[in-house]
């Protein structure tokens, strides 16, 4: 795969799975001395001829799932455990690791406690608005695991690394060259990449964000922080400033090629220069948020994937990262009766709620299902939302679902679609 100009490139993105999923039985050989255990994040065990290196450690609940995994292929001792960064699904099961191998050093960037007590102080905010997305997939992991025998799970842990990163710690075990290479990434600020020179393979973590090949989610809808976009673009440039020929990423299968890699690496950062860029232009233009979301397009040779993140969310947390959240677009903002308390308001001076219904079903009709959906909010607090709105609300969230491309989006959209229907069924 060449530059432009040469050969017409393909999308790594078009090829790759984009959802994460939780631990399943039965591990998998990368090569003569490497074996992926995917799950929420992956996991890999580094074999040598004096012990045992695992990056990240999954969930608790994952951890005995991602030992078995492992030990189908080796059980020799745990000598190194490193985590790429502090969430849940890289930290939760060190304790277990431990518990097995007593002698194991847990290596981590200088911020992962921190990291982790920011995750901490938000877990019940983030686990109740993470649900949509992951319930199923909780679900579904553990059914694998009772007709597994498996039914008794650790407690998720909240470690503290034995070794702190600073900016990088170099060690050798059974002639494997280790270099961990301190780095904030796309996801939180204390991640870590780990660097194997003698054989070109970079484990990145979810560096550039959950799947590679896409634009990175500089706010997650889930809830969190922003994330800069030129502090991703800059982690984008260590990697690729080690010109690896493999990379081993943070979730699905490796990426081989240096060609391939370099073009991908090239092309993603790039994009979320042109993102940024564009964005500020735009702020400095006078030009409003909803404008730059709408317009703000990547050109064809920057085409990256939207499957985890998306340019015009992206665009909003630029401009909020830089401007806050206030607009200047009412005076209303600056304080806290939000909009909807004048809804009942419309619906009395209306006098039929139905009116907006049937206005609705038109914009519905046109395939502008955003707009259906902010006449129906105007009505949905209230008992005029009717069997009717309902209907015709479901039919809004089924024609943005038919559009997305996007894993947090689509799961959002199923998961107001299923309660909708759930309303409808209890109207009838």
């Amino acid at each position: 795969m060449s530059s432009a100009g040469s050969t017409v490139r393909d999308p790594i993105y078009k090829s790759r799975p984009i959802e994460p999923n939780p631990a399943k039985f039965g591990g998998q050989r990368i090569n003569e001395f490497i074996v992926l255990s995917e799950a929420f994040s992956n996991s890999y065990l580094l074999q040598t001829s004096e012990g045992n290196i695992q990056i990240n450690a999954g969930m608790g609940f994952e951890a005995p799932v991602i030992k078995h995994n492992f030990d189908e292929f080796s059980k020799d001792a745990l000598r190194y455990l490193i985590l790429t960064q502090g969430h849940v699904d890289h930290v939760g099961g060190v304790a277990y690791f431990r518990g097995h191998n007593p002698n194991v050093a847990v290596i981590a960037q200088a911020g992962n406690s921190q990291h982790q007590s920011y995750d901490g102080r938000l877990a019940a905010f983030r686990g109740n608005r993470s649900a949509f997305a992951f319930t199923d997939k909780f679900a579904s992991a553990f059914e694998h695991y009772a007709r597994n025998d498996y039914t008794d799970y650790p407690q998720q842990d909240a470690p503290v690394a034995d070794i702190l990163v600073e900016e990088r710690y170099d060690f050798s075990l059974g002639g494997l060259t280790v270099e961990v290479i301190a780095v904030a990434g796309a996801e939180t600020n204390d991640s870590v990449i780990i660097w194997l020179p003698q054989h070109k393979i970079c484990l990145t973590g979810n560096l550039f964000g959950c799947s590679f090949g896409h634009f990175p989610n500089l706010v997650t809808i889930r809830g969190d922080r922003y994330r800069d976009a030129l502090t991703v673009a800059a982690a984008v440039e260590v990697v690729m400033d080690l010109e690896p020929e493999t990379i081993l990423y943070g979730h699905h299968e490796p990426i081989v090629g240096g060609e391939l890699i370099a073009t991908e690496l090239r092309v993603l950062r790039d994009a979320i220069i042109y993102v940024h860029d564009e964005t500020v232009k735009g702020m400095n233009a006078g030009l409003d948020v909803n404008t730059l979301m709408a317009d703000i397009q990547l050109p064809p040779e920057l085409e990256v994937g939207e499957g985890y993140g998306k340019v015009s969310w992206s665009v909003r947390a630029i401009w909020e990262n830089y401007a806050g959240w206030f607009m200047h677009e009412s005076t209303t903002e600056l304080y806290s009766q939000p909009r909807r308390i004048i809804h009942e308001d419309l619906i009395e001076l209306i006098g039929d709620a139905n009116v907006i219904v049937k206005r609705a079903q038109l914009k519905v009709d046109e395939k502008k299902y955003t707009e259906a959906l902010h006449l129906l909010d105007i009505i949905v607090l209230h008992q005029s939302y009717s069997s009717d709105a309902v209907a015709v609300a479901i039919a809004a969230h089924e024609g943005l679902l038919g559009d997305s491309k996007n894993f947090w989006l689509s799961a959002w959209l199923k998961s107001q679609i299923k309660l909708l229907q759930k309303k409808l069924s209890e109207s009838l």
